[in-house]
C-alpha cells in the first residue's frame, strides 16, 4: 500500500485516528492512538513508547524509546470502533529493528524461508469462551458464569441452541471482520459450554499472525459492548475442553507449487519428503516449542493426559503425528500439517517463528519423524507409549521452560535476547504460581490434619 492509497482508505472510512499497535512478549496488543494526519510520522519515525512499561522488551526506566514503526500494508479500518484504523508495527530502538520485538523475530524467520524461495502459509483456528461480565462485587473478579446460562449440555459440540442463543455476538463479530476482508467460512459451537470457533481462510504466516491479534482485539471489544467477556484463556473450566488454536501449515515455492505435498507419499498422507523432515524438526523440538505454544500456567490444565466431561480433551499431549489423528500433536489433513499444540493464549508471532525454526532444523538435518501413529493416542498407557517411543509433552509451565532453556536451537535462531527474556518472565510466572495458595488447597488441608 502506498501513502496515496492509505489516504484514500482514510477518506473512504472517515478515519480520524490510527491505532499504532504492536504486541508484548505475551502477544497482548499494545497501542497508541495517533491522529490520522500523523500516519506518515508513524511509518517513518514510529510512535514512541516507554519500553520498560511493557512486558518483555528488555528495557530499564533509563532506556531509549521504543519506536513502533507501522507496516503500511496492515492499515485496516476497525469496524467496531468507527473512525479508527489499526496499523501493525515493528519496534525500533536507536533506529534499528529491536530483537525483543516478536513481529520482527517472525520476519527474520520468514526471511530464512525466502532464501530458499519458500513462503509459509498458515491457517489458524481460534477457539474462545463467552462469559457474562459480572461485576456484582465491584472488583471485576466475580466467578466466571456463562453468557448463555442455558448452555449446559454434557456434549454441546455443534449444538444448534448454543449457537443460536449467542448469535448476536457471533454475527457482529463475523460481519465486522468480513467487512475488512476476512474470508470467514464457518462458525461453530465447540465442545465446551459457551465455547465457539471461527474459521477464516489461510494467508501468509505474517498476515495470519497480524490478523489473529486483530481478531482477539475485536472479539474482546464486541463482547464488552454486549455486556459479555470473550475469553481466550486456554482452560477456563477444569472439567471441559480448553481453547486451542490449531495451526494449519503449507509451504509454496517461488512458482507457487506446494513444497509439502506429494501424491506419491507411501504413507498415503500426501506429504513430501521435505514435509516429513519439517515435521521431524517440530517433533524433535516439541518440548521446547511447547513453552511458546502453551505459554501460561493455565495452558497445562488443557494439555493433560485424561478426558473431560464430554469424553475427550481434544488437546495433544503425545509427541507424534498421524493421518487425520486429532489425538496426536500433529494431525495430517491430506497434503498439509496441522500443529494442534498451541492454545488461544499464545503469541502468534513467537509460535510461528518457533515452528519455522524447528521445521527448518528438521529439513537441514533430514530428521526422520518415524512412522505415523494412526491410533487413538488417548488410549495409550505410559508403558505402551514407551514401547512405541512416544514422548509426553511437558505437563506444567516449569517443565516447558526448562526444556526451552535446555534446547539451544531457539536462542540461536530466534535470538538470545527475546528467548532469554521469555524464559525469565515465564520462570517468574511459574514460581509465583507455585507459591500461590489456592482454594483447592485450603479446602483440602485446612482441617485435614
Amino acid at each position: 500500500m502506498t501513502l496515496t492509497e492509505a489516504q484514500s482508505l482514510i477518506d473512504e472510512y472517515d478515519i480520524r485516528y490510527i491505532l499504532a499497535q504492536f504486541v508484548d512478549i505475551h502477544g497482548v496488543a499494545k497501542t497508541k492512538s495517533v491522529p490520522a494526519h500523523c500516519l506518515e510520522n508513524v511509518i517513518e519515525d514510529g510512535a514512541g513508547f516507554a519500553g520498560f512499561a511493557v512486558w518483555g522488551l528488555g528495557m530499564e526506566p533509563h532506556g531509549p524509546d521504543f519506536m513502533a514503526r507501522g507496516d503500511l500494508d496492515t492499515l485496516t479500518p476497525v469496524p467496531w470502533q468507527p473512525g479508527y484504523a489499526r496499523i501493525a508495527c515493528v519496534g525500533h530502538v536507536n533506529d534499528a529493528p529491536y530483537p525483543y520485538d516478536s513481529r520482527h523475530v517472525l520476519q527474520q524467520q520468514i526471511a530464512r524461508l525466502a532464501e530458499r524461495g519458500w513462503t509459509l502459509h498458515t491457517g489458524v483456528e481460534p477457539e474462545f469462551s463467552l462469559f457474562a461480565r459480572d461485576n456484582s462485587n465491584g472488583d471485576g473478579r466475580a466467578p466466571l458464569t456463562l453468557a448463555d446460562a442455558s448452555d449446559t449440555l454434557t456434549k454441546p459440540c455443534y449444538d444448534y441452541k448454543g449457537l443460536s442463543r449467542s448469535r448476536e455476538f457471533l454475527e457482529r463479530l463475523v460481519e465486522s471482520f468480513q467487512s475488512i476482508g476476512y474470508d470467514i467460512y464457518q462458525i461453530d459451537h465447540e465442545d465446551a459450554n459457551g465455547q465457539f470457533e471461527i474459521n477464516y481462510t489461510y494467508s501468509d504466516a505474517l498476515t495470519s499472525a497480524d490478523r489473529f491479534v486483530l481478531f482477539r482485539m475485536g472479539a474482546g471489544e464486541i463482547a464488552a459492548q454486549l455486556g459479555m467477556m470473550c475469553s481466550f484463556m486456554p482452560k477456563p473450566a477444569s472439567s471441559r475442553t480448553g481453547n486451542g488454536m490449531h495451526f494449519h501449515m503449507s509451504i509454496t515455492d517461488a512458482d507457487g507449487d506446494n513444497v509439502v505435498g506429494d501424491d506419491s507419499d507411501p504413507q498415503g498422507m500426501g506429504l513430501s519428503q521435505t514435509a516429513y523432515h519439517f515435521l521431524g524438526g517440530m517433533l524433535k523440538h516439541a518440548n521446547a516449542l511447547c513453552a511458546f505454544a502453551a505459554p501460561t500456567v493455565n495452558s497445562y490444565k488443557r494439555l493433560v493426559v485424561g478426558g473431560s466431561n464430554s469424553g475427550s480433551t481434544w488437546a495433544p499431549v503425545y509427541v507424534t503425528y498421524g493421518d487425520n489423528n486429532r489425538s496426536a500433536m500433529v494431525r495430517v489433513p491430506y497434503g498439509r500439517l496441522e500443529l494442534r499444540l498451541p492454545d488461544s493464549g499464545c503469541n502468534p508471532y513467537l509460535v510461528t517463528a518457533a515452528m519455522i525454526a524447528a521445521g527448518l532444523d528438521g529439513v537441514d538435518n533430514q530428521i526422520d519423524p518415524g512412522e505415523a501413529q494412526n491410533i487413538n493416542c488417548y488410549d495409550l498407557g505410559p508403558e505402551e507409549c514407551r514401547r512405541r517411543g512416544i514422548e509426553i509433552l511437558p505437563q506444567n509451565l516449569g517443565q516447558a521452560v526448562d526444556a526451552l532453556a535446555a534446547d539451544p536451537l531457539f536462542a540461536d535462531t530466534l535470538g538470545p535476547q527475546i528467548v532469554n527474556e521469555f524464559i525469565k518472565i515465564k520462570t517468574d510466572e511459574w514460581i509465583d504460581y507455585s507459591r500461590h495458595v489456592s482454594d483447592w488447597e485450603v479446602e483440602r488441608y485446612a482441617e485435614f490434619f
